[in-house]
């Protein structure tokens, strides 16, 4: 007697994506995050091609204001306005300011300002960490997710609202409020301007990353009652 065929059939597509969204999801979009490093790294080896398409790939979803981004291969990770402007040209318009990509002698931008980095870097660093975690936490509720997003919401409305006065004019730019409210207690350099250790560079850091755990802390735990593996 021959023995019955096996009944199994391989998975299809849809399942096999199902059943394996989690790495599928840390191997794109962790492409997506990570490739704007690939920039400065491209245009310090000469290949300007691939690193221009970059930078105009991701213009479209990041400001790429080049006083609030990461510089890589130089002397320093960032750079004032005044700097920019000492070595691109004396403008406030952020639509020229933002293509200025870096040079020999200072490094080449990041494609990404600081807050994305922390944002959707911080997304791809928490659902890393959320993994091993999943059978322990529930999802956060709707409004907990509000409570995670409203700080960048307000730092980068804050953001916008000055930046209309002008960039480096507006009221983030010096933060005198704050530093009236903290009577001067901590050095100029805290208060002003966006350098790495500054008020304004700290809240575009911790903002970005508090909405990138609210979102894994809320998103995840669904997708993982929707595909079980």
């Amino acid at each position: 007697m021959s023995e019955p065929a096996s009944t199994q059939r391989p998975a299809s597509p849809t399942e096999w994506l199902a059943k394996n969204w989690f790495p599928v999801f840390i191997v794109l979009y962790g492409l997506w995050v990570w490739m704007p490093f690939l920039a400065p790294l491209f245009m310090r080896n000469g290949w300007d091609g691939p690193a221009n398409a970059i930078y105009f790939v991701y213009s479209f979803f990041c400001h790429q204001l080049p006083e609030r981004s990461y510089f890589l291969f130089g002397p320093q990770v960032n750079y004032s306005l005044a700097e920019i402007q000492a070595a691109w040209m004396d403008t406030v318009n952020p639509m020229l300011l933002r293509k200025f990509t870096g040079a020999a002698g200072m490094g080449w931008k990041v494609a990404w300002s600081d807050r994305m980095v922390s944002f959707y870097g911080g997304v791809w660093f928490f659902a890393l960490a959320w993994y091993p975690l999943r059978r322990r936490l529930k999802s956060l509720p709707w409004w907990g997710l509000l409570l995670f997003l409203f700080p960048m919401a307000l730092d980068g409305g804050s953001h916008f609202l000055s930046d209309l006065a002008g960039i480096g004019q507006g009221f983030r730019d010096s933060n005198l409020w704050l530093a009236n409210l903290t009577r001067f207690a901590l050095p100029g350099s805290f208060y002003a301007g966006d350098a790495l250790g500054s008020f304004n560079a700290w809240m575009r850091i911790l903002t970005g990353l508090l909405a990138g755990l609210g979102l894994v802390w809320f998103v995840f735990p669904h997708l993982d009652e929707a595909f079980p593996n």
